[in-house]
């Protein structure tokens, strides 16, 4: 088979920075031609033939560079609230606010890249992201720091959604599910990465460093960004839908302030009874604009689409169990087993580390068993792993948890890269961005929805307990993640299977 190149659209000039600048001194001078340097980089590699390899490793770069410092985060609240001069409860807010903050964000900044370029928007997100690392490192006090991270939410919802499209874009449809198994990769061992060498960083030096850190990484693939992208081609001509943004952004952040606040303030408490009454509301005002608006943010008829629907639900529902009993896993093993914090630390990375080394010979392998019986399989692995720490013991040897926390990575990682790959190929490439921000936002839903609630039936049922004693908690929340995870098994054998390219 030839290999694909980026087709007129995606390597046409279509911005002044892109194009030929001539400047002359007026009549019957002699002209100079100017061509920006980095077009002529870029016009270089376009016709290579792995030019697509080199765009994706591009935007993987910039995808570390922002997730590399996101788990150490939990890891340093102690830290930074003892610093700050707060507590650690306050300081939750410093993870909580980005994922709220992405939410309101991520389906208006896909259609931005949609309609006015994703490299901009991707170019926008960098530089944002290494505003808010230099921002993060300088901050004064918990209320700073809160705000700051929460900008990140939004440069991740721009990173994030213009990334994929941009690959998508430069991949064949066939190819598709190889990109999205090293997007994967990416993707889950950043935050590995960043919390075996941020630990050591805590430990010698302040936390504020290692946001110093980030910034020459953050850099590095802001430059690699302008030089390697091509433009994507634009529809600004088309009116922005601001009201179905708006009311898509307050539905979902409605809901996932619900899902996050019920466990700490209470699910009868009046701001988390408002905002479960709130959520159905601005979506169904959601839907209603966008029945008459000549321009939806998003098209509905893709809710018609069982290639669209049906992937987008079960990894919702897969990250629902995976998040949810990543998050349980470290309390299981000190309250029920007696581990210590470095102990607990390299038992549970067990989890994140399957994800990221078997995704991508996932998206390899899909090519040859399809699609369809990727996705069942990876997310009956899930659920699997949920069924063995549902029935695990008091006695239950290491070597048992360790195989469990593993099967669950491996599961997500087998699955992921071919849901990505079903959802890009099921729309237009002109709704690529919207299409990828909303698979990332559901994804969202689901984790925050599996934390919150497989944890607040553990609490519910545990109490104080420790020990054996402990053990039913946990129980009843793993099997939870199961029966949801279960569901996810029905909805992912809804993915259509797509006729792949065989080499590579």
């Amino acid at each position: 088979m030839a290999r694909r190149t980026p087709d007129a659209r995606s390597a046409e000039p279509d911005d002044e920075h892109d194009r030929i600048v001539d400047f002359g001194s007026g009549a019957g001078s002699n002209e100079v031609t100017v061509v920006p340097w980095a077009l002529m980089f870029r016009r270089r590699l376009v016709g290579h033939d792995r030019y697509r390899w080199v765009v994706l490793w591009t935007v993987l770069a910039g995808l570390f560079s922002v997730n590399v410092t996101f788990t150490i985060l939990a890891v340093a609240l102690d830290d930074i609230a003892s610093d700050l001069g707060t507590t650690e409860n306050t300081l939750t807010w410093v993870i909580t606010a980005p994922l709220l903050a992405f939410g309101v964000a991520a389906p208006a900044l896909g259609k931005a890249g949609d309609m006015f370029g994703h490299k901009r928007v991707y170019l926008l997100g960098m530089a944002g992201a290494l505003v808010c690392a230099l921002g993060s490192a300088l901050a004064w006090g918990p209320l700073p720091l809160i705000a700051i991270r929460a900008l990140g939410g939004l440069e991740g919802a721009a990173i994030g959604a213009a990334s994929m499209a941009l690959v998508m874009r430069v991949f064949d449809r066939g190819e598709r599910v190889k990109a999205m198994g090293w997007w994967s990769l990416v993707g889950a061992g950043g935050p590995v990465l960043g919390v075996v060498i941020g630990g050591f960083l805590l430990e010698i030096v302040s936390w504020r460093i290692l946001f110093l850190c980030q910034m020459p990484l953050v850099a590095v693939a802001l430059v690699l960004g302008v030089l390697v992208l091509p433009e994507t081609a634009r529809s600004g001509a088309q009116r922005f839908d601001i009201a179905g943004a708006a009311t898509l952004a307050l539905g979902i952040t409605a809901l996932l302030f619900a899902i996050n606040r019920g466990p700490e303030l209470g699910w009868s408490h009046w701001t988390v009874t408002l905002a479960f009454a709130l959520s159905p509301v601005f979506l169904g005002l959601f839907v209603r604009i966008e029945l008459r608006t000549d321009a939806p943010l998003i098209s509905l008829d893709y809710l018609r689409r069982r290639a669209f629907v049906a992937p987008v639900a079960s990894q919702a529902l897969a990250n629902f169990a995976y998040m949810g009993g990543f998050i349980l896993a470290p309390s299981l093993l000190q309250s029920v087993y007696g581990y210590g914090d470095s102990r607990v630390g390299l038992t549970v990375i067990a989890r994140p580390l399957s994800f990221s080394l078997l995704s991508p010979i996932a998206g390899y392998l899909a090519v040859r068993i399809g699609d369809r019986t990727s996705a069942v399989a990876g997310t009956a692995f899930v659920a699997a792993s949920m069924l063995v720490f549902a029935s695990l013991g008091a006695e239950t040897a290491d070597w048992v948890i360790i195989a469990a926390l593993a099967l669950s990575g491996v599961g997500l990682g087998v699955s992921s890269p071919s849901i990505a790959a079903s959802v890009a190929n099921s729309v237009d490439d002109a709704d690529l961005g919207i299409a990828s921000a909303a698979q990332q936002l559901m994804t969202q839903v689901g984790l925050v929805a599996g934390i919150q609630l497989m944890k607040t039936v553990q609490s519910s049922i545990t109490g104080t307990a420790r020990g054996a004693a402990a053990l039913g908690g946990y129980r009843a929340a793993y099997l939870l993640g199961a029966a949801v995870c279960a569901a996810g098994i029905v909805l992912a054998a809804g993915t259509v299977n797509t006729k792949h390219t065989a080499d590579s």
